[in-house]
């Protein structure tokens, strides 16, 4: 998977986020969407997003609400729920605003296999089960998803998350 030591998740395309120090580039605690706002809002989004200073919307929740259902289901909620909400907000604000979502033990929640393929570990009592996440999210775009580094030397550096500029 290609790598991205870029700002530009701050501000344009979708994110998965497991560095809290990452998190607090773009909002505050206070300004965080729970799960269950962010898709009652689909197709109702406001004018300004709560996180730096109107662009980002930064949402948690994905991994609790995945951990509540058993796999199959939690991949149909995945495909048809969260996705035609991440869908709506892309079209809303034309990919000109970054959908964040925080994820805080996604660095040991999401695998990345040799071929660029991410798969979502479950939880208990599915701990065995892997969810195809990158499949149902953007339909295997291998070629662009990036994973997100932070800190400017190689020592310094740390993965922070993943991002995608826009999914279909």
């Amino acid at each position: 998977m290609k790598k991205l030591n870029d700002p530009v998740w701050r501000s344009k395309g979708i994110s998965w986020i497991w560095d809290e120090e990452a998190r607090n580039l773009v909002c505050a605690a206070n300004e965080i969407w729970s799960i269950r706002q962010f898709i009652q809002a689909t197709g109702h989004w406001p004018e300004d997003l709560p996180g730096n200073k109107g662009d980002t919307l930064v949402v948690a929740g994905l991994d609790g609400s995945l951990d509540l259902l058993c796999p199959e289901d939690a991949e149909a909620w995945l495909g048809d729920t969260i996705k035609e909400a991440m869908l709506s907000f892309q079209g809303h604000y034309e990919g000109e605003t970054a959908l964040i979502f925080w994820l805080p033990q996604g660095d040991k929640r999401l695998e990345i296999s040799a071929t660029d393929a991410v798969n979502w570990k479950c939880g208990a009592p599915y701990s065995e089960s892997r969810i195809d996440f990158g499949r149902i999210l953007w339909g295997e775009a291998r070629e662009y998803p990036k994973e997100l580094y932070s800190g400017e030397g190689r020592s310094s550096a740390r993965s922070i998350g993943l991002f995608h500029r826009r999914i279909s």
